[in-house]
């Protein structure tokens, strides 16, 4: 990989910020990285190569940091979240139960040895979609507020079974490796805890705002990379790493300059570098090639919608429900894993990407039909 080569990967990036800059469109930064990867790399004109090793690191950089901004912006500190997660474990429950009859009905039509894989990724959300897009849409609410902790427990739950659905076989293995990364991430939390508790860490920031030595991001960045190497050597995804991190980050309460920082260098260079890659290490002529793995994708992201309607039944609102199936990080992490162990089948990685894409185009119209009844809303009251 070359100067010039990270250069045109930065460059096509900023078709994500492009598109996203319709705000009628709601459309993520992401899709348009993704694009990009696709039209450069083994789908379009090959330009660029994703098996390159340094393009491959950095991009695992890139994952990390993404999951750890997402992990970061759950709101943990926020006191309204507590009477809403008694509600939001109920509505877990139903989301995790529809996907698992949906996984174990779609093993039937396309591969037994997948049916937790399909149930994890018809379960699982993004918080690393739908958190800015609330944000975004400026959607705030008693039913937002009950929505967040359903978004944050399945999180969780998806990213914490995806590697034991990955491969059955190796539960046991796969089942130490994530308990060592969630016990890193409780060891990261109780030392910045201790850390905030004692002042040590405003006096700290104190200095390293004064002399520009961006100390924090230091250290968030060697606990960052610390946990995601762990995550590595046990084979486990550096997503769970990040994402712990990110959660207990969050609990202890981030500086927003730190914040800034984190954000900056993650959506700056090593997002944007990670979604090309990962669209340009996609082959959709497999799905060509294998047309069931189109309708694997479609189903996928149809049954992922069915699940999260389920929390209907206990008053969530139609706008909101279908802004939550919203897919990004779970998929993701299992096309790229699954790749590289080699237990998916042709053309299925890509299926799973056409399933968040998807599940982004629903977002997108959830998020605009939750906005237009709030600003509907908001001129009556008027």
């Amino acid at each position: 990989m070359s100067f010039a080569v990270l250069a045109l990967i930065c460059l096509v990036a900023l078709l994500g910020p492009l598109l996203a800059s319709r705000q009628a469109w709601h459309i993520p930064v992401v899709l348009g990285e993704l694009l990009a990867g696709l039209v450069l790399g083994r789908s379009g004109l090959e330009i660029i190569d994703a098996s390159d090793q340094t393009f491959g690191f950095l991009a695992q950089i890139g994952f990390a940091m993404v999951m750890f901004v997402a992990g970061s912006h759950v709101p943990m500190r926020d006191d309204r979240i507590r009477p809403a997660l008694r509600g939001g474990l109920a509505r877990v429950g139903l989301i995790v139960l529809t996907a698992v009859g949906l996984g174990l009905g779609f093993a039937n039509i396309f591969s037994d040895e997948h049916w937790m894989l399909y149930a994890v990724i018809m379960a699982s959300s993004s918080a690393a979609v739908v958190l800015p897009m609330l944000d975004s849409l400026r959607l705030g609410g008693p039913k937002v507020i009950e929505l967040l902790p359903v978004i944050a427990i399945v999180d969780v739950l998806c990213i914490v079974t995806l590697p034991l659905a990955l491969d059955p076989g190796a539960a046991l293995r796969a089942l130490i490796g994530v308990l060592a990364v969630i016990g890193g991430g409780l060891v990261a939390y109780l030392l910045l805890a201790r850390i905030e508790a004692t002042g040590l860490r405003r006096r700290i920031h104190t200095i390293s705002e004064e002399r520009l030595f961006a100390v924090e991001l230091r250290v968030s960045l060697v606990i960052l990379f610390a946990l995601s190497a762990l995550a590595v050597l046990l084979g486990v995804s550096v997503m769970l790493a990040g994402f712990v991190l990110g959660l207990a980050v969050a609990r202890v309460g981030e500086p927003r300059r730190v914040a800034n920082q984190v954000f900056a260098i993650t959506e700056g260079l090593f997002a944007p570098v990670f979604f090309v890659w990962l669209g340009s290490s996609l082959d959709l002529g497999d799905l060509a090639a294998h047309p069931m793995m189109i309708l694997l994708g479609v189903a996928l992201a149809a049954g992922s919608l069915l699940a999260h309607l389920t929390p209907m039944s206990l008053g969530q609102p139609l706008s909101l429900s279908v802004l939550s199936a919203a897919q990004m990080g779970v998929p993701i992490a299992a096309t790229t894993i699954g790749t590289q162990m080699g237990v998916l089948s042709p053309g299925e990685g890509s299926a799973l990407i056409l399933s968040v894409l998807l599940t982004l185009a629903a977002a997108m119209a959830g998020g605009a039909a939750a906005s237009s009844r709030r600003v509907d809303k908001l001129v009556s009251e008027g």
